[in-house]
């Protein structure tokens, strides 16, 4: 097929204005939909032999709001309103998972600027991978009758993902407007954010759309079992508030009140990064990834989970303890990181600061003292507050006086390998973070991590250190969420949606 063949699109659709959020994420998704059936209506012809003479597109449904006004809304908000006058749109994927996002950021858009928003059909091709919910090969495998078919080039006929085109350029400020263009409404376009929710079945074993708004990050497969375990003492119970516990292969186990019962079949091998979901209404549940070791998990996984916009991620985990005044199974809470895992370095360079955010603070200190039965001055006993140090080396302590001599000089009170790194994304991509870790070991001091007395350590304090995150998100959930996605993590140009 000639480079300058013909383009076959569906019927192109007008652009609509809209003043109420709901009508507005209806027209998005009837625009999704119908483009994404028409490239799988497509697809399936081109894998079955029927030959093509045009090049075969659709397009994502985009949002777009334009505003005249220079006007000062209310200082307190962090989002919910565009940076100054102009035209601002972003495309749209998946409205299925993100219609209660869309909703609420379209309604606040609506609400703070006294304008309609547009919805239509943007520039943006959808590439013919992202037209199915999951894996183009499985999902459109009944009608292959030829797979013969494949001999010619799938990007003759069909866009196809480019990965240079799904950059974060937005997200890390250095996102250079062509004249005339909308200014971005929010941190991802759509092809990103379809790439990303790929890669989260692909190492998690589980679906994008059980993924829940409050995050828990680990490093150990205790706590895993601690989660299930909890989850489902608590669906058996008919506990109310919750709905379901959702496991690698997309197994489902119904709380007891709504029929109980379990449906689905574990996945065949374990997932690099298995996640469970305890689920709620609006995703207002828990999901805990146990993202394995090292700081490249780390920033793979915040890099894909960041899509789905959560209002909090945790990291909870074991550490090194630094001082010899801490003991084996006393908690450290992070109020600043001493960078030396170096994924990040290029997006966030190490002269920008990574705050402690005082809400995930304060509900981390609260649910420690709330879990131990401490406080005051008794709960520094437990629990000393300070900076964390995430390194790229495993083997950090026998790596020379120069890493020992960085730790004394940051006043670093624990080292871990993934800490740091689960923070600076979330200020890159504002998502709240917070890290409370757990001393393991202290081998600075002479106490070594060995067999029998890590058994016993972990028998002592997974499920207490499970306990005291579980119940910190809980009091995450109570406040406003204007109030949790703090600003301290928005430029002074900022994308409108959160």
């Amino acid at each position: 097929m000639s480079p300058a063949a013909p383009i076959e699109t569906p019927p192109p659709l007008a652009t609509e204005a809209f003043a109420d959020a709901d009508a507005a994420v209806g027209r998005i998704e009837e625009i999704y939909e119908r483009n994404t059936q028409f490239l799988r209506n497509r697809f399936e012809a081109y894998v079955n032999g029927v030959p093509f003479t045009a090049r075969v597109r659709a397009y994502y449904p985009f949002v777009r709001i334009t505003t005249s006004s220079h006007a000062r809304l209310d200082s307190r908000l962090a989002y919910g309103f565009v940076a100054g006058p102009g035209v601002h749109e972003t495309s749209i994927t998946r409205p299925d998972i993100f219609r209660t996002y869309l909703t609420e950021q379209i309604g606040l858009l609506i609400k703070n600027h006294a304008v309609a928003v547009e919805i239509g059909e943007s520039s943006e091709p959808i590439p013919i991978h992202f037209a199915y919910r999951r894996d183009i090969n499985i999902e459109a495998a009944l009608t292959i009758a030829d797979s013969s078919a494949f001999t010619r080039s799938l990007r003759d006929v069909f866009d196809t993902p480019d990965p240079a085109g799904m950059d974060d350029a937005i997200a890390d400020g250095t996102f250079e407007l062509r004249l005339g263009a909308p200014e971005p409404l929010a941190l991802f376009r759509a092809a990103r954010v379809d790439y990303s929710l790929r890669r989260l079945y692909h190492y998690t074993g589980t679906d994008p759309e059980h993924f829940q708004n409050f995050v828990i990050f680990t490093n150990y497969q205790f706590y895993v079992d601690a989660f299930a375990q909890s989850s489902q003492q608590r669906l058996a119970s008919g506990e109310a508030g919750i709905e379901a516990f959702v496991a690698p292969g997309n197994v489902i186990t119904q709380n007891a009140r709504l029929g109980g019962g379990t449906t689905g079949l574990p996945s065949e091998r374990v997932p690099q990064m298995p996640a469970f979901h305890l689920v709620e209404p609006g995703y207002r549940g828990i999901t805990l990834i146990n993202i394995g070791i090292g700081p490249s998990n780390a920033r793979n996984i915040t890099d894909h989970v960041a899509v789905l916009r959560p209002h909090a991620w945790l990291m909870i985990g074991h550490c090194a303890g630094l001082r010899n005044t801490q003991r084996l199974g006393d908690y450290v809470l992070a109020h600043g990181y001493v960078r030396e895992d170096h994924v990040l370095d290029h997006e966030l360079p190490l002269w920008v600061p990574i705050p402690a955010l005082a809400e995930m603070q304060v509900a981390l200190e609260e649910a420690v003292g709330e879990v131990t039965g401490l406080s005051g001055f008794e709960l520094k006993r437990l629990m000393r507050t300070g900076t964390v140090a995430s390194v790229d080396n495993r083997n950090w302590e026998i790596s020379g006086p120069q890493v020992i001599r960085r730790m004394s000089q940051s006043r670093s009170i624990a080292l871990d390998m993934e800490s740091a790194t689960i923070a600076a994304n979330g200020y890159r991509f504002r998502v709240p973070y917070g890290t409370l870790l757990c001393v393991s070991d202290k081998p600075l001091h002479g106490e070594i991590k060995l067999a029998g007395m890590a058994s016993e350590f972990y028998r002592q304090r997974v499920g207490q250190h499970l306990q005291i995150g579980l119940k910190a998100l809980e009091r995450l959930k109570q406040q406003e969420s204007e109030r949790l996605h703090s600003r301290k993590l928005r430029s002074f140009a900022e994308v409108a949606f959160q």
